[in-house]
């Protein structure tokens, strides 16, 4: 606004000035107020242009709008500045902590003062006594000076020499603050971040900020917020989630990879342009640590198992072909094929993508540090993949080569005779049905009555459809005709390889997750641990838990807590 005002309308700029910065001290929002008086025709110009430019659907919507309304706001004269009180919401400190520990990283785009942002960022824990702060901020007196004259371009390259230089001086305080486990804050106003932005300097300033513990960009108009998003998003490579409660945060809302749009006193512009819309900043931390936790787990885990269930299903076919030596013939019924995972495996796989609790919402919030696995993707790597897929293999391998051998030469009945390629086709098909089922039975970690329905009602299903299908006219139900009520189900060895097969076939999968669980245990298996031995509430082992978290947290009160206390012992160690 200072910029914008005429050399006759300067009168109370500096006092003005001396009230906003006593104001921004005491954390208090302040709003600068100026006038000019226009005629009609300059008016009705404007109007026009400005009506041209918002209708424009061009990439440079924004710049137009910017540079016709700049026409307008020039000349000002001064009439005063105000400043409110705008208190923290409840729960902002505490929910900020959570999201720390968890491992996000927090910056804030704010178009408050410096000192107002400053002030803020301590409320909320970003910021605390002793953490180092590289401030970008080039207004010195000889580039205050530089702007006063008309040499605009002189201005503007002094100002990004002295960005430049100032980032220079951040990475190397931050390289040594590293070395010492010491958490560097960030905090630039907007005029910096409009050279930091550049093309040529955005890297620099990008490096900079991702090793710093918080950044605090303060004054920052609308399409920077955007930018700075947008910037950390394709640079990094990182999801990016932007939350925000009025009218110029939209561009930040829609540029990121998930808006969440807080509605409130200030309009519903925000939640209008927003992915998903909360009433209080709080509420974040159980969309994050609760919803967004369960969420990547049910969808990693459902797509791993749906790879496990197909390759185990076709592999066995894969096997019998090499048995057949290639000759094209099928060892299952053709309705067998097209109901695989129709009706047999995919209702519990719909259940585990809906239901599946690996812990409680309450330890989700009592131990942030498990929404790190997300984070890190532990539970959808590649590792973790070709695990499945391995195990896939190695049930289809035990389930063919089990009923082959079982079956090949073995009189199935009385009068001697070996089964028939029907029998053998009903029989592993059945072996699979139960082993993919049973796998999802082991995989589950929270039972519910539909998930115990889908799981053995699609197993009681199998033999229903088994039985009314075979019963059907030879010519319609082929090789399926009476195969179940003529031959498996009198068989006692039918039933005896079932189970072989089934133990036999879970047993590595079983064994496999005895020892991780006992020697390799992963975040949330501690937390079911310590859940099963009552163990929840007892602060040793909760503290014990907290400290195998995979990433250090640096802001929050809980950084600040802890840095205190270290910093206590080694004042007494000192003494």
């Amino acid at each position: 606004m200072f910029e914008r005002l005429a050399k006759s309308g300067q009168e109370f700029a500096e006092q003005t000035k001396e009230h906003i910065a006593e104001y921004a001290d005491a954390g208090l929002r302040t709003l600068v107020i100026a006038y000019r008086e226009i005629d009609e025709q300059e008016y009705v110009e404007f109007n026009e242009q400005f009506i041209e430019a918002k209708n424009l659907v061009s990439a440079d919507r924004e710049e137009m709008i910017e540079e016709v309304a700049g026409k307008i706001e020039r000349d000002l004269i001064l009439l005063g500045a105000t400043a409110v009180e705008d208190k923290l919401q409840n729960g902002v400190p505490e929910c900020i902590d959570k999201l720390a520990q968890a491992g996000i990283k927090i910056w804030v785009l704010t178009g408050d003062k410096m000192e107002t942002a400053i002030n803020i960022g301590f409320a909320c824990s970003l910021l605390r006594q002793g953490m180092k702060q590289i401030v970008i901020n080039p207004e010195t007196p000889e580039n205050k000076a530089l702007e006063k004259s008309d040499d605009k371009s002189a201005a503007a390259a002094a100002f990004k020499a002295s960005v430049l230089q100032q980032i220079a001086e951040g990475k190397r305080l931050l390289s040594s603050s590293t070395k010492n486990s010491e958490a560097v804050a960030l905090i630039v106003d907007g005029k910096s971040l409009t050279y930091a932005l550049e093309d040529d300097v955005k890297d620099n300033f990008l490096e900079l900020a991702i090793g710093c513990a918080s950044v605090i960009c303060c004054r920052s108009s609308p399409k920077q917020k955007a930018l700075v998003t947008r910037l950390v998003k394709s640079k990094t490579g990182s999801t990016t989630l932007a939350i925000g409660d009025g009218a110029n945060d939209v561009g930040m809302l829609q540029e990121a990879d998930i808006g969440v749009g807080i509605s409130g006193v200030e309009g519903m512009q925000a939640v209008m342009s927003s992915d998903i819309a909360i009433a209080q900043f709080r509420f974040l931390e159980r969309l994050l640590l609760v919803h967004g936790h369960w969420c990547y787990r049910r969808i990693s885990s459902m797509i791993c198992y749906f790879f496990y269930k197909n390759i185990a299903f076709g592999f066995t076919i894969f096997f019998y072909e090499i048995y057949a030596s290639f000759s094209g013939q099928a060892v299952y019924n053709d309705w067998f094929l097209s109901l695989y995972n129709v009706f047999f495996t995919s209702l519990p796989v719909i259940a585990l993508g809906v239901f599946d609790q690996d812990v409680s919402s309450r330890l989700c919030l009592k131990f942030p540090p498990l929404y790190q696995e997300g984070i890190q993707n532990v539970l959808f790597s590649w590792l973790r993949i070709l695990a499945w897929l391995f195990n896939g293999v190695l049930s289809a391998t035990i389930i063919f080569f089990f009923c082959i051998r079982a079956m090949q030469h073995q009189a199935f009945r009385k009068g001697g005779e070996v089964v028939g390629l029907e029998i053998l086709g009903a029989t592993m098909y059945t072996c699979v049905v139960w082993v993919v089922n049973c796998q999802m039975a082991l995989s589950i970690s929270y039972f519910t009555y539909i998930q115990h329905l889908f799981i053995w009602g699609g197993i009681v299903f199998w033999y229903i459809f088994l039985i009314a299908y075979g019963a059907i006219d030879p010519d319609i139900s082929t090789s399926a005709y009476q195969v179940f009520i003529e031959a498996c189900a009198p068989s006692g060895s039918y039933w005896l390889l079932t189970l072989l097969v089934l133990i036999a076939s879970l047993l590595p999968y079983f064994a496999y997750s005895a020892i991780q669980m006992r020697f390799f245990p992963l975040y949330h298996q501690m937390i079911q641990w310590i859940r099963s031995d009552g163990q929840t509430d007892d602060p040793e082992y909760c503290h014990i838990v907290r400290q195998r978290s995979l990433s250090h947290t640096t802001v929050g009160y809980t950084a600040r807590f802890e840095a205190k206390s270290k910093s206590s012992k080694e004042r007494a160690r000192d003494h």
